[in-house]
């Protein structure tokens, strides 16, 4: 099914509109402000700096006060209930900027402006944590990639709509107004179709004292030192992008020599090029969680960035150009280009985290996370806008600003894989078995969400434990031989993935125990183990005889057991074959069709080496 079928189910539907109208008025009302400020009211240039920068820090400072409380609100009580009270409040604060607007009063406008943020505050935790109830895991991906594509056009629109209707001439206040309390009746009302959300922590005992409530919040954040890190990711992300956005009215004017239509357009492009991004990593990931994807994000707004800079960097010779001229101009396209993939690159880099970060964290602390994301998030846009400022004082202009930023990525995406070897084990991964095969899964539904399985397959290449880790949600514990384990290179891969080697009893009784041992400590710990039965890579493409280990691991900790059976991988590169029989009349195949195919749990009781035998062949159809 299609990500896009989502839009057609109210269980996600009336939320995915609910988001994108409020992103819609945030934008809307705050571009609307600065355009009354800065073109409609005569102040002179120091007063609209002030208003200007000003602004944003105002919208910024609820995340850090109420966030915590936000979480909290979100995990103790059904989540319908909180968004409709906010869609309430959004409408309340929509009637107090229509006054604002039409008397000029500024500082009621600001008012305004922290109450939007608090609206954005107490959304926000709501807004992540309420996916995964609604939601099957193998739609994760898509419904984030969908929210993200909506919030970014959401965001692109509601800033060109502020603009353009607060300087309408005569009439631009109201219809202002206007417009921003349509669209927060529409979001109330739209918000009365999301289905019961319950609540995740209906016992928890809430803390109202907002400083020892972020304390606390920001060490649930970090108890899992993954999700710490992919929060850490995301909030890089934003301040990339707010570096981005802050430099780009400048970088028009003074790089590009455009006038307001120019930047109209690069926003465009970078919006519309997150939204691609975002919508194409349900494809590329396979609808899955896919980490792997989040270095080749890195590794994109780098390339592209940098390419921004040599692109055009520079003051221009001319200026107050219109869209339109600014594409006829030399080198035009290929800024332009570099902009989109920019936001293409950011949506393979940011949706992951998000998706990876719900599908990670337990239930019912999920929402006081994801506050402690954004927490995290409030933190580093406050950064990046001095660092911004900070560069800008030293002299430096808009296009080595965006240089600076690029290259900095490289060391911040360093220092994340560094401590989370995961995302980049996971890239590579992907990227091999994306490159070598072309992987049709059926049937991983059978591998349960939580809790501790036994996976069993046939071993027909080397390449086996990835081509499972490549489609498997949940991380796996592979059981694999000593030797291979400690190939050199490879090494770091099955450590990363904290492979278990194992050894014959003749060859290494001491390293055979404790295989036996860590396996155990796996299952006990709710985590899935995988092993090869047949105790080696088949010789002749068939499966070879299941050794009796599998009995042993299962006396000592009755766990389900899935059956898994690869085809197709026999004569592929990586795949082993006697060379005398088989070279001639068998070419190695790369990018071979493979086929993952899982059957239904066996009990523990039930599952004997000679039935699972007999399922893996009857799954792969040597019994058809």
């Amino acid at each position: 099914m299609s990500q896009f079928a989502l839009l057609g189910k109210r269980r996600f539907a009336p939320f995915f509109w609910t988001q994108a109208l409020g992103a819609f008025n945030d934008n809307a009302f705050r571009n609307a402000l600065l355009m009354l400020v800065a073109f409609r009211m005569g102040l002179d240039d120091h007063t609209v700096s002030l208003y200007t920068n000003f602004a944003p820090a105002l919208f910024i400072l609820p995340f850090f006060l109420f966030s915590a409380t936000a979480g909290q609100l979100a995990e103790k009580f059904e989540k319908t209930r909180i968004i409709r009270a906010v869609k309430l409040f959004e409408i309340v604060a929509m009637v107090v900027a229509a006054i604002g607007f039409y008397t000029h009063h500024v500082t009621l406008l600001l008012v305004v402006l922290f109450m939007m943020g608090m609206h954005s505050t107490v959304f926000g935790p709501i807004k992540y944590a309420i996916l995964p109830q609604a939601l099957k895991p193998a739609e994760l991906v898509g419904g984030n990639g969908l929210v993200e594509m909506g919030t970014q056009l959401a965001i692109l629109i509601g800033m060109i709509a502020g603009n353009a209707l607060m300087l309408v001439a005569g009439v631009g206040p109201l219809l202002a107004s206007g417009a921003t309390i349509a669209v927060a009746v529409a979001g109330y009302l739209v918000c009365r179709r999301i289905p019961a959300a319950p609540a995740t922590a209906p016992g928890l005992k809430f803390n109202w004292n907002p400083f020892s409530e972020t304390a606390r919040v920001l060490r649930i954040t970090r108890e899992d030192r993954a999700v710490w890190n992919a929060v850490l990711g995301i909030s890089w992300f934003w301040f990339f992008g707010t570096v981005l956005i802050a430099q780009l009215p400048n970088y028009t004017r003074e790089t590009l020599g455009g006038d307001g239509t120019v930047n109209t357009l690069v926003l465009t492009l970078f919006s519309v090029g997150s939204g691609i991004g975002a919508l194409l990593c349900e494809r590329l990931s396979g609808k899955r969680v896919e980490i792997g994807l989040v270095p080749l994000g890195a590794f994109g707004l780098t390339v592209f960035g940098v390419d921004l800079y040599f692109a055009r960097h520079g003051i221009a010779s001319v200026r107050g150009l219109d869209w339109l001229a600014f594409l006829h101009g030399a080198g035009s396209w290929r800024v332009a280009l570099d902009l989109t993939l920019i936001g293409v690159f950011a949506g393979f880099y940011v949706v992951p985290l998000f998706a990876f970060v719900q599908a990670r964290s337990p239930r019912e602390k999920l929402s006081r996370i994801i506050a402690g994301n954004n927490i995290v998030n409030a933190l580093l846009i406050v950064l990046a806008a001095g660092f911004g400022l900070g560069l800008g004082a030293l002299g430096l202009g808009a296009s080595q600003i965006f240089l600076a930023a690029a290259l900095l990525n490289v060391a911040v995406a360093t220092y994340i894989f560094t401590l989370v070897p995961e995302f980049l084990m996971r890239f590579i991964t992907w990227v091999l078995v994306n490159t070598l095969y072309r992987v049709r899964a059926d049937g991983l539904q059978h591998v349960p969400e939580d809790g501790p399985v036994l996976l069993v397959c046939n071993h027909v290449s080397y390449m086996d434990p990835l081509l499972l880790m490549a489609n498997l949600r949940r991380p796996v514990r592979f059981v694999m031989y000593y030797k291979i384990f400690n190939i050199p290179l490879m090494r770091f891969l099955f450590r990363t993935a904290r492979a278990i080697p194992i050894a014959g009893h003749k060859e290494d009784a001491a390293v055979l125990q404790q295989a036996y041992d860590a396996i155990d400590d796996a299952l006990a710990a709710g985590e899935v183990v995988c092993i090869f039965p047949e105790g080696g890579l088949t010789g002749d493409g068939k499966i070879a005889p299941f050794r009796p280990g599998v009995e042993k691991i299962l006396a000592r900790r009755p766990v389900p057991v899935v059956p898994l059976a690869l085809r197709g991988l026999w004569g592929s590169v990586w795949s082993r074959r006697d060379s005398r029989l088989h070279r001639a009349r068998l070419p190695r195949r790369f990018r071979a069709r493979v086929e993952l195919v899982a059957g239904a749990p066996l009990e523990p009781a039930q599952a004997s080496a000679e039935v699972l035998e007999a399922r893996v062949k009857e799954l792969r159809g040597d019994l058809a």
